[in-house]
């Protein structure tokens, strides 16, 4: 009996030295340097319209995932006693907080709150921080980014539904159905899911005008609406993604295209930035009717660090001229099912590093499977075609049908490619694998310097496509010498 007991109690003792033990354990601020914090997410937006002086309050949870209590050495706001926004941790307010204590398996929620004046024209458009966390050695941070301006916000309102289970949310410019709608520059528009131009719309943009696009946002000029960019030197109209945090700033993919269906001939774009999307421009017959009027003028545009195309064209009419398209993860321009190009003055260039990149910079179709389609005009005069591949040109044409030709032509061009141009129907007057001498292309910097071999280019074609532009892209004038792509020589 009592052999019993002191074994009961021998084992009773062990259970709680054992319960202690781990206890003990969890009660332990651990040091381990491979602890790290978890958050409810890896930034925090407060995209809401602000009225008057207004403020907004945020939340984000932080966990311990580990079995030990972990002790934050630090909690602070990046941009210290200047951050417009302010925390509360636990209770404490303020721009920094030290030692603050997570037990194991266990989180604490902070509290984020910014305070602006949103009609203050002093305000700045973006006001960003970032909450930076200090735990055994390792920093952490949660990006925090407000608007500090009131904005244009245009939410989905309804949804295309398919078959697939999938949906493609958007809205109109307006609801009236044959409105004519002008944005001008006195705030910014932000844009979630597919804003449209429908039917019997037009969207007029006017210079100076910022579109910020959040994932998977577009504009879609759905077929017979119409748009017109109205941008200016040195007052572009930018289209571009809604992120605005450091790391945003140089990403491709982040929002869809510039989505333009047939209907209209009347479809212009004129000193745009488009920039850090999925495709730039995507100009696309819809329907089936290839006879269909479908133009868009493209003018003093840069188009720049795609995740896919800069331009797709598809069996579509494009006039195209002092253009810039540089840096996509795939073609800069493809033209595709045939239609009618023409680009003069125009430089593309691709150098794009986010990847490896191995299509080239410009692609020309005529075809699908079983058709040829008429590839009418694709001409390229005074242009600049260029890149890091030994062949910047994919002449993706078929030539059996003897009634539909494949119609393209290289006038006083400089090309990057291993193409034979001795044709003289479709190539005149080009330099080939010859320096550019851009300015700096790794940060879309395409204008030529005093070492540039694009031109000098003479002929009465060259000189006669120079009129058409007589200013460059930057408003250089161009004079009787003649420098192919978008820039004068520097």
């Amino acid at each position: 009996m009592f052999r019993g007991l002191k074994y009961i109690s021998f084992l009773f003792i062990i259970t709680c030295i054992g319960v202690d033990f781990s206890s003990c354990r969890k009660d332990k601020i651990s040091t381990n340097s491979a602890y790290k914090l978890s958050f409810s997410a890896d930034s925090v937006l407060f995209d809401t319209v602000f009225t008057g002086i207004g403020s907004s309050t945020r939340q984000i949870r932080v966990r311990n995932k580990n079995n030990q209590r972990v002790n934050i050495s630090n909690i602070a706001l990046q941009k210290g006693a200047s951050s417009q926004f302010i925390m509360n941790v636990d209770g404490l307010k303020g721009t920094s907080i030290n030692d603050v204590e997570i037990a194991a398996n266990d989180s604490i929620y902070i509290f984020i709150q910014v305070n602006v004046n949103p009609n203050s024209a002093n305000s700045p458009l973006i006001i960003s921080d970032a909450l930076v966390f200090n735990t055994n050695g390792n920093e952490q941070k949660v990006y925090l980014e407000a608007w500090g301006q009131d904005a244009y916000y245009h939410y989905p309102t309804d949804a295309i539904k398919f078959k697939d289970g999938g949906y493609l949310p958007y809205s109109l410019i307006s609801s009236n159905p044959n409105v004519d709608t002008t944005w001008n520059n006195d705030k910014p528009h932000v844009i979630y899911g597919w804003l449209v131009v429908d039917s019997a719309q037009k969207l007029t943009i006017n210079a100076g005008t910022r579109l910020y696009f959040n994932n998977k946002a577009g504009l879609w000029v759905y077929r017979y609406g119409q748009l017109k960019v109205n941008g200016s030197l040195g007052n572009e109209v930018l289209f571009t993604g809604a992120r605005r945090e450091s790391e945003y700033l140089d990403e491709p993919g982040q929002w869809d295209r510039i989505w333009i269906n047939e209907g209209s001939l009347n479809n212009e774009i004129n000193y745009a930035i488009i920039k850090n999307g999925f495709i730039g421009v995507q100009a696309e017959l819809l329907g089936s009717n290839f006879n269909e009027p479908k133009r868009l003028k493209i003018t003093n545009t840069q188009i720049y660090n795609m995740s896919k195309w800069g331009m797709y064209g598809l069996a579509f009419n494009i006039n195209g001229g002092n253009n810039v398209i540089g840096n996509c993860g795939e073609h800069c321009v493809n033209l595709e099912l045939g239609g009618n190009y023409k680009f003069t003055h125009c430089t593309f260039a691709n150098y794009f590093n986010k990847e490896t990149r191995t299509l080239s910079t410009l692609r020309i179709n005529n075809f699908y499977p079983g058709q040829v389609l008429p590839l009418d005009t694709c001409y390229f005069g005074n242009c600049i075609i260029e890149g890091d591949l030994p062949n910047e040109i994919a002449l993706d044409v078929n030539t059996t049908n003897a009634s539909l030709p494949p119609r393209y032509f290289f006038s006083s061009c400089m090309l990057r490619t291993n193409i034979n141009t001795g044709d003289a129907t479709k190539f005149d007057n080009n330099k080939t694998n010859v320096h550019s001498d851009f300015k700096d292309y790794r940060n879309y910097n395409f204008s030529i310097g005093a070492n540039s071999l694009a031109g000098p280019f003479t002929g009465t074609t060259a000189l006669s496509d120079a009129s058409k532009f007589p200013l460059d892209i930057k408003g250089t004038a161009r004079t009787a010498t003649v420098w192919a792509g978008a820039y004068v020589r520097e």
